[in-house]
């Protein structure tokens, strides 16, 4: 959608632009120190530090006073996800190519734990959010990864997670350790563990960094005790993946804009090679990846520990890729600072720190930061959407943080609104998106309808709003909301998509099959479709197609245990003894001492002559379970192959708890004979 230039593809490769002579680094000793990487979710570089006001956050302090603070330095986008894959690969956006949360991060883009594992370290990460999950791509290169949440939860505390890693650490051996730790809690809603709750009633948010900061406190020390017992060197860096709206520009949370409460972020690194002291200049935290590497000897350029001049960017693509609204890009350079949606907005931040002036298009910027705004690359809306491969209870665990993202491609077109012009609507957009996706559609629909009477070109809106009074069987109001959505985008494959699932609910489902061939024809990893498509080759009787297709979802993304076992039923049905088995023991292993599908799972182990896990499986089903006579039949044939000694007592046995079906069936049994 825009030039690429020379420019541009340095972008895609993590470059900085219009960067002076770098200072030459100080050369790393030969032992190379063990690193710890402690990133603090949500965090406004204005509330933690030194300068931070109603807070007090003595270990960032501390931290702070040994090391180099980078007062000027920006995230890259202001969501967890992308800011993170930033952090681990060197590359903005536009060269990793994960935009928002829950998309993934491609195999063929190398992260920094694949690389300090090849320079000989050990690695291991503790993630606090489901957002993290290592599904997304980030953990490759760790030995362990640790994203574990409490039973049903999607996020642990700053507490719970230095746990975890301390436990890790009293057991590091002499080679050098690569420990990522990431913090949650200052993320909403705002509910710090006690003593911070009570000391912070006025400012719960906070609180929670205050309650970070204890564990920083607790983190650092158990990581330079563990490397000072093996006579190694420390290196530490402690950073933001973004900063809180807090009602700055109308933004209560984040992701949606880009100015500084959401985009500047605390940043220090601690260790060889590192002066301390501050550093004002902007700087990117993408460059955390390059100091890492130049801590390892695997690469100094674009490292932290040499200072230089850059222009640094950054992007809010959220409200474009799921809206249509103007894509947002963000320069910044020396103390001048531009934003481009639609229009330029231009900012002194050395005299206006708040971004309250408007300097305007008019605005004479350095050549560097106009080319740096003009190249930016922007994705293209149409682009594959990868968070539609996950499964209801991962967007719903996503939802739950607040986190919601489009399931259509938007409608781009020239007069799309600003996203600042649209801040009153925020709150109602997110409001609706996880109402929807905790299936709670009648809650939705009037907020949806709001939406759409203030930007009636949202296909997204309107495709909520047709499939919420489509689950809620409203069958001609959904039909009046898809011939909406129809007139919005009448080239859409979404909207035709979304009409043949509803087609697929009602006793119209028959309309529903050529849509959807067509639409898996064009997409065939499109897993909403696969998935209808699949609901309708049932309905037809064509079992066996609908086996297929279902085991086409389920390798397009991870698979829940309630859908395996769905998949268990089909395949059985469809006589196909080896997928049903498969799938039965997927979900067993999912769901441990939850499964309730042992007889199926013994049966089918029985089919398939593997009878020392058919005798397991039987032995499991519980007399209170309705199967309990079919599995005491089964039990007793397994043991007459395997000749067990026992073979007439598990007759007996059957034959005391038979029904009207097992007692013919014994009765008949020559096994048994």
């Amino acid at each position: 959608m825009r030039r690429f230039t020379a420019l541009a593809l340095g972008l895609l490769l993590g470059s900085a632009c219009d960067r002076g002579s770098p200072a030459p680094s100080t050369s790393i000793p030969a032992a190379k120190p063990s690193i710890l990487l402690i990133t603090l979710d949500t965090t406004r570089a204005d509330a933690i530090g030194p300068g931070a006001s109603g807070v007090s956050t003595p270990a960032f302090n501390a931290l702070a006073s040994r090391g180099r603070v980078f007062t000027n330095a920006y995230a890259t986008v202001p969501e967890t996800l992308p800011s993170h894959v930033s952090m681990m690969t060197g590359l903005y956006p536009a060269g990793h190519g994960v935009h928002e949360n829950a998309r993934f991060l491609a195999t063929s883009h190398p992260v920094a734990a694949e690389k300090l594992k090849a320079a000989g370290y050990q690695t291991a990460a503790f993630v606090s959010a489901f957002v993290l999950a290592g599904r997304f791509g980030l953990a490759r290169g760790f030995d362990r990864y640790d994203d574990e949440l409490p039973t049903g939860g999607v996020e642990r505390s700053s507490a719970q997670t230095t746990d975890r890693a301390l436990a890790y650490l009293s057991t590091a051996t002499g080679q050098q350790q690569f420990v990522w730790v990431h913090y949650f809690d200052a993320h909403a809603p705002y509910e710090a563990a006690e003593p911070f709750r009570s000391r912070y009633t006025e400012k719960p948010y906070l609180g929670e960094v205050a309650a970070m900061d204890a564990q920083i406190e607790r983190l650092v020390a158990g990581f330079e005790n563990a490397v000072k017992k093996t006579g190694g060197t420390a290196a530490i860096i402690v950073a933001a993946d973004h900063g809180e709206g807090l009602g700055d520009h109308g933004e209560a949370y984040h992701g949606n804009l880009l100015y500084q409460s959401t985009m500047r972020v605390p940043l220090i690194v601690v260790g060889p090679g590192v002066a301390s002291g501050t550093s004002d200049g902007p700087v990117s935290t993408r460059r955390i990846f390059h100091t890492l590497l130049d801590w390892a000897g695997a690469g100094a350029s674009d490292s932290l520990r040499a200072d230089s001049a850059e222009v640094v960017l950054g992007e809010a693509m959220k409200p474009y890729l799921n809206y249509g609204w103007q894509p947002q890009i963000m320069a910044a350079g020396g103390r001048q600072k531009a934003i481009f949606a639609g229009r330029l907005e231009a900012y002194d931040l050395a005299a206006d720190p708040g971004e309250m002036k408007d300097l305007g298009a008019g605005t004479s910027l350095p050549p560097a930061l106009r080319r740096a705004l003009d190249d930016y690359p922007v994705p293209a809306p149409g682009a594959p959407r990868s968070a539609e491969n996950l499964s209801d209870e991962a967007r719903r665990n996503l939802a739950s943080l607040g986190y919601v993202s489009g399931s259509s491609t938007p409608v781009v077109r020239k007069e799309a609104p600003r996203p600042i012009d649209m801040v009153r609507v925020f709150p109602i957009v997110d409001a609706a998106s996880s109402l929807f996706v905790q299936e709670r559609y009648a809650e939705a629909v009037p907020l949806l309808k709001k939406i759409l009477a203030t930007d009636p070109h949202n296909l997204d809106a309107a495709l909520r709003l047709a499939t919420s009074h489509s689950m809620l069987k409203q069958d001609a109001q959904a039909l009046a909301a898809f011939r909406q959505a129809a007139a919005i985008a009448p080239q859409s494959a979404d909207a035709r998509m979304y009409l043949a699932l509803h087609f697929t609910r009602g006793k119209d489902w028959a309309q529903a099959a050529p849509i959807l061939e067509q639409v898996v024809a064009e997409t065939p990893d499109r897993v909403a479709a696969v998935e209808g498509l699949a609901v309708v080759r049932e309905k037809q009787g064509r079992v066996a197609e609908a086996v297929q297709l279902r085991q086409r979802v389920l390798a397009l993304r991870p698979a829940s245990a309630t859908e395996l076992v769905s998949l268990g039923e089909l395949a059985m049905e469809a006589g196909q003894t080896d997928a049903a088995l498969d799938a039965f023991t997927r979900a067993r292993a999912a769901q441990g001492s939850a499964f309730r599908h042992d007889l199926e799972l013994g049966v089918l182990s029985l089919a398939a002559r593997r009878l020392p896990e058919a005798r397991e499986a039987l032995d499991r089903v519980k007399p209170s379970q309705p199967g309990y006579p079919m599995a005491l039949f089964k039990r007793a044939q397994v043991s007459a192959l395997l000749k067990e000694p026992d073979l007439p007592a598990r007759i007996a046995l059957a034959r005391r708890h038979s029904d009207a079906t097992t007692r013919e069936l014994i009765e008949r049994e020559k096994l048994f004979r």
